[in-house]
């Protein structure tokens, strides 16, 4: 987990007698380019420590939920939070000295992720205690269809994925969503006092603090997202015409509704973010194409797991009990094996292997004995090489291209381990999410077959088959995302009044990603605190960015690996050369503009949807095609 100045406040570190002497000034004199050059030693060294501390004490609440870790993390926060503050605040004294270019740029990083939190020491204590407890409120959260039987949103989501009963799906759904209500006041306080810092640090509020991170203003930032998502939406559309009849076509009236918005709870997943867990709902029908399945991935990786590592083959027993000694370490060695196979394609692109470490300190499975957040996340905990990755893993499809996608973290994260630390960071926070997803876009027949996963690689008019299962969960996302951040910068900037945010969280859901609670729901609810990402506070418009970026990624990598066919079918495992270019964006961290960064990697300076829809034009004409045929 590489830690975000903007967010070191929140996990964690030191005492205040750390505070070093040079960081007390009372100097009237006008400060030198030596003078700089001393602050920003001492600031990349102090902030180094902030963040090892910081991710040891995070990691720890996060893999131990308990009264005690929740205390001791949100204290060090509060420390931690007033050490970057005043960090912060000395920097201003060369905002108007010449400096070289990587000077300036260490300054202004530094003032841009500032963390959004009040000078004032009761008021930052308040927020630290409050960001700790909305993180373990999520993480304990449990849906208890029975007072015996209590369930995680890990069990869930799996039920989720499969039930195809509309009754079964809404009760879960709202099951789950009732997390969120306990939360709704602490978060309104959490938002007022996050604002009090973002203020303080002189921006209107803290939506506008975290747009400005993207060497742009947050204004033009708006603006670059808003255009990427109007060239993407007609693709959207179709999709969502599409799927809604076919949904229609299977459940009727659960369905149907006359606003023509898709009932959340029937797309397969728990917040209606990605669709790919329906394909068998929503696959073509024509036999010339509905031949073609996608290739079971379950079940041959549970195969080869098994065949590979006799030591995991009872996880997939019938009748075995996971949280027995057996079961338990047959879960982790089947956990680990998943992780293996994307260090193996990182490894073929010519990156050396993960740590010893890395497999000794990582949360691969759910521990038996205590209470941890199990959303998947990487973590970078020295800031050099002792990265880790926090899951719980099942074996399935979706934990195949989570692992590639964690991994792409890890493996940025040492790239860039000799910059300064105000450059240990991806170009921007898409890039970081972008890497690893642009490695998964290569997990096509071809390389499940190079992996002896499946016997065959289906002749070109497979193609429709699989671009829309990738488009259920690639082309589905894009709205969330932006929705969900749309929706707190919005309560940031006080256009959505607590009183409101049930019912604007809704409204915007509607609007973007054309989808309806399965139930009414009322301003006693708090859906919003459902997704990990609003309790734990994490900026989400990194997430849309990452699915435009991983395709400019993905096609770069693919050109210099020499592939000349169409794009969706490229893999470039085992290309050196894809790797190289790969391996040359990771190391330069934060140290230059991301526009900069693109155009080396891509030859072009800004987010560009085209690459994802060339990816997407076959399947966007067959869409079209399909609706228009629906509609006669």
């Amino acid at each position: 987990m590489n830690i975000p100045l903007q967010r070191i406040g929140f996990y964690a570190a030191l005492s205040f007698a750390f505070i070093s002497p040079a960081i007390i000034y009372a100097q009237a004199a006008q400060p030198t380019l030596e003078d700089a050059r001393k602050f920003l030693d001492s600031a990349n060294a102090d902030l180094l420590k902030l963040g090892v501390a910081a991710a040891h004490a995070e990691w720890t609440a996060e893999t131990n939920i308990t009264g005690d870790t929740e205390a001791t993390t949100a204290r060090l926060n509060e420390e931690a939070t007033a050490r970057t503050l005043a960090i912060t605040a000395e920097s201003h004294r060369f905002d108007h000295l010449q400096l070289p270019h990587e000077m300036r740029r260490q300054i202004m990083l530094l003032q841009v992720n500032a963390p959004a939190a009040p000078k004032d020491p009761k008021l930052l204590a308040e927020e630290t205690q409050l960001a700790a407890q909305l993180t373990g409120m999520y993480g304990k959260g449990k849906f208890c269809p029975t007072p015996d039987n209590c369930v995680g949103i890990d069990a869930i989501s799996n039920i989720m994925a499969h039930s195809r009963d509309p009754e079964e799906l809404t009760k879960l759904w709202v099951g789950w969503h009732a997390v969120g209500a306990p939360m709704r006041d602490k978060y309104a306080r959490f938002m007022d006092l996050q604002n009090i810092g973002a203020r303080e640090l002189g921006y209107h509020d803290t939506g506008e603090l975290w747009r400005a991170g993207y060497d742009m203003t947050p204004a033009e930032f708006s603006t670059e997202v808003e255009r990427a998502w109007k060239q993407l939406e007609p693709l959207y559309r179709e999709l969502h015409i599409y799927v809604r009849r076919r949904l229609i076509e299977k459940y009727g009236k659960a369905a149907e509704r006359p606003d023509g918005l898709i009932p959340a709870q029937l797309l397969g997943n728990m917040w209606a973010q990605e669709w790919g867990n329906i394909y068998d709902i929503v696959a073509p029908t024509d036999p010339k194409l509905s031949q073609f399945k996608p290739v079971d991935l379950e079940s041959a990786l549970k195969k080869q797991i098994a065949e590979k590592d006799p030591a995991a083959a009872p996880t997939f027993a019938s009748g075995v009990d996971l949280s027995s000694d057996k079961g338990h370490a047959a879960s982790l060695a089947a956990g680990k094996a998943m992780v293996h196979y994307g260090e193996d394609f990182f490894k073929s692109l010519g990156f050396p292997p993960l740590p010893a470490t890395f497999w000794e300190r990582s949360q691969f499975v759910h521990p038996r004995d205590r209470e941890v957040v199990c959303h998947a996340s990487a973590w970078d905990v020295d800031n050099v090489d002792d990265l880790r990755v926090k899951m719980c893993i099942e074996v399935n499809a979706d934990y195949f291209t989570t692992v590639h996608h964690e991994l792409g973290h890890n493996f940025y994260q040492r790239a860039y381990n000799k910059q300064p630390y105000l450059f240990r960071n991806g170009a921007n926070d898409g890039f970081h999410e972008a890497i690893g997803d642009s490695i998964a876009l290569s997990i096509t027949p071809t390389y499940l077959k190079t992996l002896g996963l499946t016997d065959s690689e289906p002749p070109a008019e497979a193609d429709i088959p699989l671009q829309l299962r990738t488009a259920l969960d690639k082309v589905a996302f894009l709205p969330f995302a932006l929705a969900l951040d749309k929706w707190r910068w919005q309560v940031f900037s006080g256009q959505i009044k607590p009183a409101d945010y049930n019912k604007a969280w809704w409204q915007l859901r509607a609007q973007y990603q054309g989808v309806a609670p399965p139930v009414d729901r009322t301003e006693a609810d708090f859906d919003a605190g459902a997704k990990n990402h609003i309790p734990t506070n994490v900026p989400y418009v990194r997430y849309f960015l990452a699915r435009i970026y991983q395709f400019q990624f993905y096609k770069a990598m693919c050109d210099a690996s020499g592939y000349k066919g169409a794009l969706n079918r490229c893999s470039f495992y085992g290309s050196k050369a894809a790797g190289e270019k790969l391996a040359h964006m990771l190391e330069a961290g934060q140290s230059q503009p991301w526009q900069q960064t693109l155009k080396e990697m891509t030859g072009t300076d800004h987010l560009d949807a085209q690459p994802m829809l060339d990816y997407f034009a076959p399947l966007y004409a067959w869409l079209k095609d399909q609706n228009r045929n629906a509609s006669h």
